[in-house]
């Protein structure tokens, strides 16, 4: 593919009412591929080539205080929603049918506009808007808050239009095909990663609030306490050994979870480190990081993971975790503590755009048998 643009340059073009194509790769070595354009230059010729040209399903990117002036509730509540939908909607009045370019951009443009009211929408709709995380690319590395990011520091509103790009067989698309689409249809190519190296070079969601050394059952650890600027959580980074970035730290990114952690729950075929095996793990390691971020379970979490105990089919579960997505308060940490290649204690997910963080996963070290989920 040929050279990405910088930063400045997507901004360059979204100002001017441009589409761009964002890559986002992940640590599997693979890359997706989203168009996307700002939505209060959305005009029915952006919704066309979305809808026909990248063929993926047209979301509107809008922020959670966007979103709350809209009373737009979101489909699934919580924070953990793979994709944070809300409901779908459509403009109250000027449009016909709601699913030509033309109406789509019309339902656009009232949605971003400032004087409109909760009103001026009906649902459901043709347009999807998804509620941005707080933090942007820095703390969720998806389409949504890439996308919210360039038209915040583009000074548009910030809110954007994009899609994923599908190939001829319907499936994501990946590195050729994303390659052929941006030279076909002429657009600039930029990369999340970039995204997060230059919001990290401005700005950071994390910050020390207290380090020390304790002691554990497990032997000493030095303790860093890091508070975030969107929660105003408080997170804890358990460290031994001599973190270096160009050698591998064995790492554990870790959300309390009850049923697992502290009643030592199992689930057949789901197995997953628990605390306390993570920490002796970490403990023994020559070099490792015990990253505890700070995430209250809500109720639906509970009855989630009763549910998911009792075996319910996990059609009926609600929610759907975002781990790999959602790494950004996470990776802030292990860059402030320096380290850089990962030996990550986990399931071989996809994780986004860590190389914008400066980190590399270069092996996945499975559970003991012992551990469940």
């Amino acid at each position: 593919m040929a050279d990405f643009a910088d930063i400045d340059k997507l901004l360059s073009e979204l100002r001017h009412g441009q589409s761009c194509l964002l890559l986002n790769d992940n640590s599997a070595g693979g890359v997706t591929g989203f168009v996307m354009t700002a939505a209060e230059h959305c005009q029915a010729d952006h919704i066309a080539f979305m809808a026909r040209q990248a063929r993926g399903l047209v979301c509107l990117a809008l922020t959670p205080q966007r979103c709350e002036e809209l009373e737009l509730p979101l489909m699934v509540e919580g924070d953990d929603s793979l994709s944070p939908f809300t409901l779908s909607i459509e403009a109250a009045t000027g449009i016909d049918t709601g699913i030509s370019a033309a109406d789509r951009a019309r339902t656009v443009q009232v949605a971003v506009d400032a004087l409109s009211q909760p009103s001026d929408l009906v649902q459901p709709g043709h347009i999807f808007p998804i509620a941005a995380a707080a933090g942007g690319v820095l703390t969720r590395t998806a389409p949504a808050e890439a996308a919210v990011d360039l038209t915040t520091l583009a000074g548009l509103t910030p809110a954007a239009v994009f899609t994923e790009v599908l190939d001829g067989e319907g499936a994501v698309a990946s590195g050729d095909y994303l390659a052929e689409f941006a030279e076909r249809h002429d657009v600039v190519v930029g990369r999340v990663s970039d995204l997060v190296t230059y919001r990290l070079a401005n700005q950071k969601t994390v910050s020390t609030v207290r380090s020390g050394v304790l002691q554990s059952r497990y032997g000493q650890f030095k303790v860093a306490a890091y508070q975030d600027t969107i929660h105003q959580r408080v997170h804890l980074a358990l460290t031994v050994g001599d973190i270096r970035a160009d050698h591998p730290t064995l790492v554990r990114v870790h959300v309390t979870a009850v049923f697992r952690d502290l009643i030592g729950t199992t689930i057949e075929g789901h197995a997953s480190w628990s605390f306390d095996a993570s920490l002796r793990a970490i403990a023994e390691a020559d070099a490792g990081v015990l990253v505890l971020l700070s995430k209250p379970e809500t109720a639906e979490d509970l009855i989630s993971g009763i549910d998911r105990l009792l075996g319910a089919p996990e059609a009926e579960l609600s929610g759907s975790a975002d781990a790999y997505n959602q790494i950004g308060m996470g990776a802030q940490i292990l860059r402030d503590l320096g380290v850089g290649q990962i030996k990550l204690m986990g399931a071989p997910l996809k994780y986004n755009a860590l190389a914008g963080f400066g980190l590399e996963v270069v092996e996945f070290v499975a559970p003991p048998e012992s551990e469940g989920l």
